[in-house]
């Protein structure tokens, strides 16, 4: 059996991997101090039905960390095809005042920002964190959801954008060095 903390896998190796692992888009959003904070997370799952739970993984570099801790509440907008423009904004490395810059968003139960056009959004009280190497698992319990338009999913796949299409059609990226 390995060490515990072993490094057995290349890290480049294991992204061009899980590249392969498609997944849905979604912004995380909080506010604290009458300050917005986002970022585009793709690590996202249901947890548990009774009581309503979900978990987003966080890198702990990201600046919006400190300000869900603080706050207690984050909620997640689900992102439809058409919004890709917002998912490539907030992963991107800019203030969170260039983050939110002319987004279309209502506030939500919680104060965080929900971003319109989301085809559904969830406002979650922080329930518990969990250190998980470069990354916190944050574990929230639902509070309150908003059905969006029924629409497309934006979609992530081999590092690109995928398109969905309200046909049920999928346009899957070509395979890319996610390096």
């Amino acid at each position: 059996m390995p060490e515990t903390g072993a490094t057995l896998v290349d890290p480049i190796r294991f992204r061009q991997l899980m590249a392969r692992w498609a997944t849905g888009v979604s912004v995380v959003t909080t506010r604290h101090d009458a300050r917005d904070r986002g970022l585009t997370v793709n690590a996202f799952l249901s947890v548990t039905l009774t009581p309503p739970r979900i978990l987003v993984s966080i890198n702990t570099d990201a600046d919006a960390l400190p300000a869900l801790r603080a706050s207690g509440a984050f909620a997640v907008s689900i992102l439809s095809a058409t919004q890709r423009a917002l998912s490539q904004r907030f992963a991107g490395r800019v203030t969170p005042e260039e983050k939110f810059a002319g987004v279309d968003l209502h506030r939500g139960r919680t104060g965080a920002a929900l971003l319109d056009g989301a085809i559904a959004t969830l406002e979650c009280r922080l329930v518990q964190e969990i250190p998980a190497g470069d990354h916190a698992l944050v574990l929230g319990e639902v509070v309150s959801t908003e059905e969006g338009p029924d629409s497309p999913p934006l979609l992530f796949f081999r590092s690109g954008y995928a398109e969905a299409e309200p046909d049920e059609l999928l346009r899957l990226p070509r395979g890319r060095d996610p390096r």
